[in-house]
């Protein structure tokens, strides 16, 4: 069982950064696979990023690739999006996600556990 808080987010001018973090309680966050999603209103929920649970190995969204960063610290229990260069269209609540196993997904039928959302609202 892993549950999951996210936090980090907030308001922002485009071109502008955050950092979301996504904190995890149980034994098995350093074998999990991470991914964050996003969804905006009216839309459907998207794959954002994800990263393997050594770090060694992670995937974009080809939207957010080049300006946002997934990295986790398996000591503290975390995963981080590092957001850089802001967009209004990246606005949208944000979801970290766990899945068991080492292969990693953009999928989000792949992921069993997930947190509550934090919101990321960019202006223009």
């Amino acid at each position: 069982q892993v549950q999951l808080v996210a936090s980090g987010g907030g308001l922002v001018q485009a071109g502008g950064s955050l950092r979301l973090s996504c904190a995890a309680s149980g034994r098995t966050f350093s074998t999990s696979t991470m991914g964050w999603f996003r969804q905006a209103p009216g839309k459907e929920r998207e794959f954002v990023a994800a990263i393997n649970w050594s770090g060694g190995n992670t995937y974009y969204a080809d939207s957010v690739k080049g300006r946002f960063t997934i990295s986790r610290d398996n000591a503290k229990n975390t995963v981080y999006l590092q957001m850089n260069s802001l967009k209004p269209e990246d606005t949208a609540v944000y979801y970290c996600a766990a899945k068991s196993g080492g292969l990693i997904s953009g999928r989000e039928t792949a992921y069993n556990y997930w947190g509550q959302g934090t919101q990321v609202t960019v202006s223009s």
